[in-house]
Formats: structure tokens, C-alpha cells, sequence
């Protein structure tokens, strides 16, 4: 059995007998513990019986009857280690500001009551008032921080209020005009930020919290309400658009044995189409994908036949193109009448060769044809009106009248040149000039 388990203290105290030892005792050595000034703490007699100084009296504090006076003494200064541990313990929790004052104040009440008339020896009365010391410091900093927590729960409530507030103000709009996926993201962001508030924020009052948690919960059970009754109403919009286009399809599918021809009846199937209705997005995608196939079925057979027709083309515009080439010097050909004969003659050649693919290869070589006609249709036109009977018979009649009005005018120019009369001159040649000019105009 060991020394301690022997010489557990015995109480109650026996009386104070001769002391057999008396020594300094010094503080237990222990890391971050003040340690107590030198001085006569402790004692023990012949007996065993052990005593701790407190002023100017003794305290027994227990028996260690089979220990040296040493052993007894180190035995319950150890005890007053432990004790003035604990303190120091203490107060470095305060000033490292980790632990709610209120705990800390109630662990000193603790530690001070197990100090006092402690089986202990050492400066007692030195914990005892470093205890008091930090109880009252405690007491102010759990007022301040009372007071911050009545503060982080007002605050608390006052978010989570505009929270339900927000919730409430969106099932409050017309719900028959909601944007479902913009609100619904809005709500999760806001039950989000309330589970935030709710584990991480202080605790509220049972009934604020209750109340709040209710509101929140009625506003987003209505919109919840609401969302559910709009997409069920567009989930059954959505299967009449499927049907719709679906029996589209199997008409559109049905038209491939026509090929090209099958064209026309498509593109009212497409009219359709359009005017069939959503069926949401992954079922419109995928109906998209197979009418849209069938009508590649149909234009394809055109493509093919255009892509004859343009391979057979290619001879023909050879042909037109050499035609051309003929054609280009009858611009030059004075005589309008064998003119016309060596187009029309090419005009004749050029329709005997047909239709040429593609159609743009067609107008481009049509139109440089249409040069040439353009040309010999001008000439020909000018010269109509050069030698038509009914414009001939006009110009010799004004030819006739302008003729005469210039030898009027040349004997009023006489006359007035004889008289002497500046302004009769002027006015009879500046008259003789012009009708002059007019007479060259009409070939006279």
C-alpha cells in the first residue's frame, strides 16, 4: 500500500499538540502558477497531524502519522498546487476571452468554495482573494456580454423577420404571372439563409422563433402551393402539344414515298408545327429532331434532282456560252436589218438548248444575251422614228415654217439694219438665230 493511501488526512481535527518539525514551506512548483512569497505555511508535530497558517492562527488540515515531516508537508502542499492551478487556469480563460464570463464566474464560485478551509497548504487567503478579484471582473464582462447577446438576438430577430418578410412578399404578387424558375431559386436562397441564421445565429426566444418560423412556413407552403398547380396545368399543356406533334410527325413521316413533290404538303405540316404549343423542352428537341428528319427525306429528293440537273447543265452552258461569244459582234453590224436577222437566229438557237441548272448560272448568261437584244432594239427604235412616213411628213412641215419665219426674220434684220434701229436689229438676229438652230434640230 503506498505512502498517500495510507496517510490519507483523518478528521475531524485533533488538538494542537508540540510541533516535532516546523519548516518554510514553499509553492508547488507547477507551470503558469504564481507561486506563493516565503513564508511559515505549514507545520506538523510528533504525531503526524498537519497545520496550514491562516493570519495568525492554525488550521489542522489532516494526519500523516507514517511520513517524515517532509512527506507530510509536500503531501498537502501538492494540494495547494492544485488548487492554486485551477486559479491560474482560471484567469488565463478570462483573458484569453474564449469562455462566456457567466461559466467562468461560476467556476470561481466553485474553485472558491473548495479553497476555503481547503485540506491545503499554502497562501490560501492569496487564491482566495485572486478568486474575489476575478469574480468581480466576471461580473462586469457577463453584464457586457448580456448585454451584447440581448443585442445579437434583437438583431437576429430583426433578420429573420425581414426573411419572412421577403417570403411573404413573394406570395403575396399574382402568382398566375410568376416566373417559377426565377421565384423558386429566390425562395431556396432564402431558406438557405434562414438555416444559416438558425445554426450559426443566436438563439431566439421559443415564442419569436415559433412565430417567425410559421409565418415563413405559411408563405412559402402558398407558393410551394402554387408551383405545384402551375406545372401540373403545364404538364397537361405539355402532353396535348406531344400529341399534337407527334401525329404531325407520323403525317410528315408518311410523305416520303413522294419525295420532292411531298414538299408543299410539309411546309403546311410546318405552319402546323409552329402553332401546335410547347411540349417542354427535351420532348420539343427530340419531336424537332424526327419531323425535321422527315422533311430532310423530302428535301433531299430535291437536292438530288438538282444535283442532276446541274451535272446534265453542264453542256448547255457550254453550248450558250459559245452562242454568246457569236452574238457579241452584231453590236458592231451597221445594218440593223441583218442585225436583227443573225440575233433572232441565235434567239432561236439559245431557247433549242433549254432550261440550265442552276438557275442563277441560267440568268447570269440570259442577261448578257439581253445586252445585245437591248442594243439591236435601240438602233432599230431610232431608226423608226428616223425614217417613219408620219415623222418625216412632221419634220418637213416644221422645216417648211421655220424656212419661211428665217426669211421673214432676214428681211426684218434688213430693214432694221437700213433704218439705223439698234434695238429692231438686236431683237430680228437674236430672233434669226434661234429659229436657225431649230431648223438644224428638225434636219432642215
Amino acid at each position: 500500500m503506498t505512502a498517500d493511501a495510507e496517510n490519507t488526512p483523518r478528521t475531524p481535527p485533533v488538538p494542537a499538540r508540540p510541533t516535532v518539525a516546523l519548516r518554510k514551506v514553499q509553492s508547488a512548483p507547477a507551470v503558469d502558477v504564481e507561486t506563493s512569497a516565503p513564508g511559515d505555511w505549514g507545520r506538523v508535530d510528533d504525531n503526524g497531524v498537519v497545520s496550514v497558517r491562516e493570519g495568525e492562527q492554525w488550521r489542522v488540515v489532516g494526519e500523516y502519522p507514517d511520513g517524515t515531516p517532509a512527506e507530510a508537508l509536500a503531501y498537502f502542499e501538492r494540494k495547494y498546487a492544485d488548487l492554486a492551478g485551477e486559479v491560474a487556469l482560471l484567469e488565463a480563460r478570462h483573458r484569453g476571452g474564449g469562455a462566456p464570463a457567466a461559466d467562468l464566474r461560476s467556476t470561481a464560485a466553485t474553485i472558491r468554495e473548495k479553497t476555503v478551509g481547503a485540506a491545503a497548504v499554502g497562501d490560501l487567503q492569496s487564491l482566495v482573494t485572486r478568486l474575489d478579484a476575478l469574480t468581480a471582473e466576471l461580473e462586469e464582462a457577463a453584464v457586457a456580454e448580456s448585454a451584447a447577446a440581448r443585442e445579437a438576438v434583437d438583431a437576429a430577430i430583426a433578420e429573420r423577420t425581414a426573411l419572412v418578410e421577403r417570403v411573404e412578399a413573394l406570395a403575396a404578387r399574382d402568382l398566375g404571372s410568376v416566373q417559377w424558375k426565377q421565384t423558386t431559386a429566390e425562395l431556396n436562397d432564402l431558406f438557405a439563409q434562414w438555416q444559416e441564421q438558425q445554426q450559426n445565429g443566436p438563439r431566439l426566444p421559443k415564442s419569436v422563433a415559433q412565430k417567425l418560423w410559421k409565418r415563413f412556413r405559411d408563405a412559402r407552403a402558398t407558393l410551394d402551393r402554387a408551383r405545384r398547380e402551375f406545372y401540373a396545368e403545364l404538364d397537361d399543356v405539355h402532353k396535348a402539344a406531344r400529341a399534337r406533334k407527334t401525329t404531325l410527325i407520323e403525317r410528315a413521316e408518311a410523305l416520303a414515298p413522294r419525295g420532292e413533290d411531298g414538299i408543299g404538303t410539309y411546309r403546311d405540316l410546318l405552319d402546323a408545327w409552329k402553332n401546335a404549343g410547347r411540349a417542354g423542352k427535351k420532348a420539343d428537341d427530340a419531336l424537332w429532331a424526327r419531323f425535321k428528319a422527315a422533311g430532310d427525306v423530302l428535301y433531299g429528293a430535291r437536292a438530288d434532282r438538282e444535283s442532276a440537273e446541274v451535272e446534265a447543265s453542264r453542256e448547255k452552258i457550254e453550248a450558250r456560252q459559245a452562242l454568246l461569244e457569236e452574238a457579241r459582234p452584231i453590236v458592231d453590224e451597221h445594218d440593223i436589218a441583218k442585225a436583227r436577222q443573225a440575233l433572232t437566229a441565235i434567239q432561236r438557237r439559245w431557247d433549242e438548248i433549254g432550261r440550265i441548272f442552276p438557275r442563277d448560272k441560267e440568268r447570269a448568261l440570259d442577261d448578257e444575251l439581253r445586252k445585245i437584244e437591248q442594243n439591236v432594239r435601240g438602233r432599230e427604235d431610232v431608226d423608226w422614228k428616223r425614217n417613219n412616213p408620219e415623222t418625216k411628213a412632221r419634220a418637213n412641215d416644221m422645216s417648211r415654217q421655220l424656212n419661211d419665219a428665217i426669211a421673214k426674220l432676214e428681211q426684218e434684220l434688213a430693214d432694221a439694219e437700213a433704218s439705223g434701229d439698234a434695238r429692231a436689229i438686236a431683237q430680228a438676229a437674236e430672233a434669226l438665230e434661234a429659229r436657225k438652230a431649230w431648223l438644224k434640230v428638225v434636219g432642215g
